[in-house]
C-alpha cells in the first residue's frame, strides 16, 4: 500500500494542518511549523501542543514530516546568516521534538565554494542534534542544481551526511524534480534504478526514508527547481511510473508538493499517485491523465 501525501498549510492554527490533510485524503502530510518566510516565529503553547498531537494521534495519518523555512542558509559563508540559520535549525528540531514529529527536512544552502559550504552545512547539523535531545531525523535534502546551491549531486549529500556522526538522527529526503533537474534520468526503469543505487552506494538506502515526489517543469539537467502535477511535466507517465514502481521507493512515504490549479488540485496529485503505483504495465502516453 503507497503511502502518500502533500504538503499542507498551518494558516489558522498548527491543529488546522491535520483537517487539511485529511480533507485532501493524505497518508502523510507535510508542514511548516512557522511563517516559511519570515525569521521571527511565536512560541508553541501548551493547548497548541497538545491539540496538534492529539489530531495527528486520531487521524491516523504519518508520518508528519516538518521542512525548514525559506530564509536559513547553513552553507553561508557570511558570519551573521550561519548564526541565524543555525539558530533556527535548532528551534525547528526543539519543535519537531515537542511536536512529536519524526523528520525535519533541509535544504543544504548556498556558498560559492562547495567545499565549504559542505563543511559549514555538517557543523550546524552536528551543533543542532548537539543541543537538541531526541529522536527526530535532520533530513537533507537533495537540490535541482542552482547557481552555488550545495546538494544537487548524491556525492554532495553524502559528503555531508558522512561528516555527521550522529547518522542515527540524520538521512536523507530525495526531490524527484530536483535530481531530475540536477541531471539524474528518471524517466527509464534503469535511469531510476542506477539513480537508487548511487543512493546505496555513497548513503546506505537505510539511510534513505522520505520522497519528495514532483514532476518537472523543467528538462533533464535544466537546474530549474519548479514543480509540477505527477505525470504531467517533463518525467511524465512512464518516468512517473518507474519511480513508483522501484521497490525502495514505493515503501517510504511520499509528499507531493506540486502546485495548486484549475488543472489539478492536492487531491487530484494524491489520486493519480496512487492510480499509478496501481498499474500493471507502462502507459504509453506520457502526459496521460489519469485522474477524472
Amino acid at each position: 500500500m503507497v503511502t502518500t501525501g502533500v504538503h499542507v498549510s498551518i494558516a489558522g492554527s498548527l491543529e488546522k494542518s491535520v483537517t487539511r490533510a485529511e480533507e485532501r485524503g493524505c497518508d502523510c502530510f507535510q508542514i511548516f511549523t512557522r511563517n516559511p518566510r519570515g525569521w521571527q516565529t511565536k512560541d508553541l503553547t501548551p493547548d497548541v501542543i497538545e491539540a496538534f498531537i492529539t489530531s495527528v494521534k486520531s487521524s491516523g495519518i504519518g508520518p508528519v514530516v516538518d521542512h525548514m523555512p525559506y530564509l536559513p542558509n547553513l552553507a553561508s559563508e557570511k558570519e551573521d546568516l550561519y548564526t541565524k540559520s543555525v539558530i533556527t535549525l535548532i528551534d525547528e528540531l526543539h519543535r519537531c521534538e515537542t511536536l512529536k514529529i519524526p523528520f525535519l527536512v533541509t535544504h543544504l544552502g548556498h556558498n560559492q565554494n562547495g567545499d565549504n559550504g559542505r563543511e559549514q552545512v555538517i557543523k550546524a547539523v552536528r551543533s543542532a542534534l548537539g543541543s537538541v535531545p531526541g529522536s527526530c531525523r535532520i533530513l537533507l535534502e537533495n537540490t535541482a542544481g542552482e547557481k552555488n546551491g550545495i546538494g544537487s549531486k548524491i556525492a554532495d549529500i553524502a559528503a555531508v551526511f558522512n561528516g555527521i556522526d550522529n547518522q542515527n538522527r540524520t538521512g536523507v529526503c530525495f526531490d524527484t524534480c530536483h535530481a531530475f533537474a540536477a541531471g539524474y534520468e528518471l524517466r527509464t526503469k534503469e535511469g531510476v534504478s542506477s539513480t537508487i543505487q548511487l543512493i546505496d552506494d555513497a548513503i546506505g538506502l537505510r539511510h534513505l526514508h522520505l520522497i519528495h515526489l514532483n514532476d518537472s517543469t523543467g528538462d533533464l539537467g535544466s537546474g530549474r527547481d519548479r514543480h509540477f502535477h505527477i505525470g504531467l511535466g517533463k518525467i511524465g507517465m512512464q518516468g512517473m511510473y518507474h519511480i513508483l514502481h522501484h521497490p525502495v521507493i514505493i515503501c517510504l512515504p511520499l509528499i507531493c508538493e506540486t502546485p495548486v490549479t484549475d488543472e489539478r488540485s492536492d487531491a487530484d496529485n494524491i489520486m493519480a499517485v496512487r492510480q499509478i503505483a496501481a498499474l500493471q504495465e507502462i502507459p504509453h502516453n506520457a502526459q496521460q491523465t489519469l485522474v477524472e
